[in-house]
């Protein structure tokens, strides 16, 4: 009876052990909420069809390679929803998992929304809050690298939709960071350091210069987005800026990260390869 209950105890704790550890952290940008609305910060996120809203105490989602995997290699992964909602699952976990399998960590942005479904009227803006957010996580993954055994020279940024717009502007409107501010996330840069566009809002907007992080750029042909984006290509080569283009045939906006059996069903492989091939999965030297 005893050896029972002994066994019975070591699996409840094996179990116990494996959910803590299948459970992701969750870090929030700003200790007390987003500068100038930390009143909000206890609001609740609205589970709403496709993903969430109601954001107001922006977070990141951790998902760290298997022990002995990590490459050094990170991204930020910013979902996207139209400003309005986030497409959390198949635009966020689901690829900040595969990474984790595959040796990059995974850090999913929950931001706050422009255009929230889920309010009246929202008190944030594209360019001002949700941009704040975006270079913010940037900046917190970099600070805490050798938390979470990340090289703060290979941090990227993987943006959907809405999210790639956010991605497109952190990676033309980084800064070095000010060593003067009392928050060390502050003091350091904010500059990606690749940056994967997945179907990204606003691609006339993209104005690389020969400072940008170099691009992987992905979309549908059937996608009223991918004319500019083929534009936005030809724009990164006349900067001299690295930059590789896929436009798949027959395929419209949103084909998130999700089992497909068709051609676009690859594009994540793709973009692993992409970072394999520009170095970003190996330390400098």
């Amino acid at each position: 009876m005893l050896r029972l209950i002994l066994a019975a105890c070591f699996v409840a704790a094996m179990a116990g052990r494996t959910l803590a550890e299948e459970t992701p952290a969750v870090i929030h940008l700003w200790d007390n909420g987003a500068p100038g609305f930390e009143s909000r910060k206890d609001m609740p996120e609205v589970a709403v069809q496709w993903g969430i809203a109601g954001i107001n105490n922006p977070s990141l989602t951790v998902f760290l390679p298997p022990q002995g995997r990590a490459t050094g290699a990170a991204a930020v992964i910013v979902p996207g929803g139209g400003h309005r909602m986030l497409v959390v699952d198949l635009e966020g976990y689901a690829l900040a998992k595969w990474l984790a399998s595959k040796g990059v960590a995974g850090f999913v942005l929950k931001y706050r929304l422009a255009k929230d479904q889920t309010a009246k009227e929202s008190p944030y803006r594209i360019d001002v809050e949700e941009l704040q957010d975006t270079t913010r996580a940037l900046r917190l993954v970099r600070s805490r690298a050798a938390e979470w055994g990340v090289d703060p020279g290979r941090i990227g940024v993987i943006g959907f939709s809405a999210g790639g717009h956010l991605a497109a502007m952190a990676s033309m409107r980084f800064d070095p960071g000010n060593p003067a501010s009392a928050d060390p996330v502050e003091r350091v840069s904010s500059r990606p350091a690749f940056q994967v566009l997945v179907y990204p809002g606003e691609p006339e907007q993209i104005e690389p210069t020969r400072d940008s992080p170099p691009a992987f750029l992905v979309a549908g042909s059937e996608d009223n987005l991918a004319d500019g984006l083929s534009s936005a290509w030809l724009r990164f080569k006349k900067a001299g800026v690295s930059a590789e283009l896929h436009i798949y045939a027959g395929v419209g906006h949103a084909f998130n990260f999700r089992p497909n059996p068709h051609p676009v069903g690859t594009w994540g492989d793709r973009m692993f390869d992409w970072i394999a091939d520009s170095g970003f999965l190996k330390a400098k030297g």
